[in-house]
């Protein structure tokens, strides 16, 4: 699959806050009907990654783990966002990527059929989490981002989201901080109605889970990787979920605790093949985004993108 975007010089739409100090938090304009992206600037630093209990099943070893700086957005990516991205991308999931006339149509960029039922289940929309996007969906949610903005986009590796989640929230009360099984009436919840923590960001634990760009590994630990690791590969499964969500017992929302995707999240999808874009089973699955502070190669930008070669 060939849809690769150049990304070319786009009108810069940032907060003059941003323009003066790079290391600041910053809003991500967008410019149909004034839809914005809180970013919250990340400190490089080092911390503990993963946790060493009798029970640790997939995050120990723990390691000392060295994260460069970068921004990410203070909340969950909500439907309003997301169906901006849906309405401007609405191609047919089976058309040709590699066909040239149909990169320059589009740019190089798909995007998501419409569900044939409302895939919020009758939760809600207006400020809450967009869920049951694919992994390779919310990949290209952050390309389309990218191209409409200028700026390079992605998902976070699980190592960022693990740093910037940070470890003080698990000896927290829980309920103060994330919707859980025993406070969310059986749903999500608007973005943002919980306490933030340290750094900001709110919702990190409950509410949605969150799509991490790496590819699920339950030895990675082992590995002891010191500075920016991420685990990459192609396959569609299993790829990291982290935060827990709404349906999720309280005492399992923890910093270092991991999920991953299965085949199950699209079991009630009749299409075959299964959807690119829609899982069926994944009400409680979203995504947040990340801007790296630094620089990255286009191999790189395109293995986050979710591209095939």
């Amino acid at each position: 699959m060939n849809m690769f975007i150049n990304l070319f010089l786009f009108p810069i739409f940032l907060t003059l806050q941003d323009l003066s100090n790079k290391k600041n938090n910053f809003t991500q304009i967008i410019t149909e009907d004034d839809l914005s992206i809180e970013m919250v600037f990340i400190p490089e630093g080092k911390f503990r990654m993963g946790k060493d209990t009798l029970n640790s099943y997939d995050y120990s070893p723990s390691n000392d783990v060295e994260v460069s700086s970068f921004w990410i957005s203070k909340f969950e990516i909500t439907w309003d966002i997301y169906q901006l991205f849906m309405d401007q991308t609405n191609f047919d999931e089976k058309s040709d990527f590699s066909r040239a006339d149909f990169i320059d149509k589009i740019d190089g960029l798909s995007g998501p059929t419409t569900p044939y039922v409302d895939m919020s289940f009758g939760m809600g929309k207006n400020n809450f989490p967009a869920v049951n996007m694919t992994h390779f969906a919310a990949s290209k949610f952050c390309e389309w981002l990218s191209s409409k903005t200028g700026f390079y986009y992605r998902l976070p590796t699980e190592a960022e989201w693990e740093y910037a989640c940070s470890d003080e929230m698990d000896n927290l009360k829980i309920d103060d901080f994330a919707w859980n099984r025993y406070n969310s009436d059986e749903k999500y919840q608007k973005v943002g109605q919980k306490k933030p923590n340290i750094y900001g960001l709110h919702d990190m634990l409950g509410n949605v889970a969150e799509w991490t760009a790496d590819i699920y590994n339950k030895d990675v630990y082992s590995k002891k990787r010191k500075k920016n690791p991420f685990e990459s590969g192609e396959n569609k499964y299993p790829r990291v979920i982290r935060g827990g969500s709404w349906d999720d017992e309280s005492s399992n929302l923890k910093s270092y605790y991991r999920s991953f995707s299965t085949k199950e999240l699209q079991r009630r999808d009749p299409q075959i093949p299964k959807s690119l874009w829609w899982n069926t089973d994944a009400p409680h699955i979203g995504f947040r985004i990340v801007r790296p502070f630094n620089k990255e190669s286009q191999k790189l930008k395109k293995m986050f993108w979710n591209y095939s070669d």
